[in-house]
């Protein structure tokens, strides 16, 4: 069955960067396209970023966008989240999906930006 894990999450300070990972199993991943969500304390799922499944076709929320790099390598069935100048409002969990199937997310990771 369909298995994401995302990892790379952590503890940054305002201005900080972090790179996600997202391991994909059970489908094919290079015919598929992905995104990754958040969900911020006490909100619902915020779309960020998607990808199209040869890598193009980047896509980026207004509020993400310029800061964010949505990547993958259909080699490893990884999906990358580069995430600069993160701010506190990005604190979330963050989590890959297939497409925009909220419901085929992984545990997600938890990124906590503050000083």
């Amino acid at each position: 069955q369909v298995q994401l894990v995302e990892s790379g999450g952590g503890l940054v300070q305002p201005g900080g960067s972090l790179r996600l990972s997202c391991a994909a199993s059970g489908f094919t991943f290079s015919s598929q396209g992905m995104s990754w969500l958040r969900r911020a304390p006490g909100k619902g799922f915020e779309w960020i970023s998607s990808i199209g499944s040869a890598g193009n076709g980047t896509q980026y929320a207004d509020s993400v966008r310029g800061r964010f790099t949505i990547s993958r390598d259909n080699a490893k069935n990884t999906l990358y989240l580069e995430m600069n100048d993160l701010k506190p409002e990005d604190t979330a969990v963050y989590y890959c999906v297939k497409a925009i199937d909220v419901t085929t997310r992984g545990q997600g990771t938890q990124v906590t930006v503050s000083s």
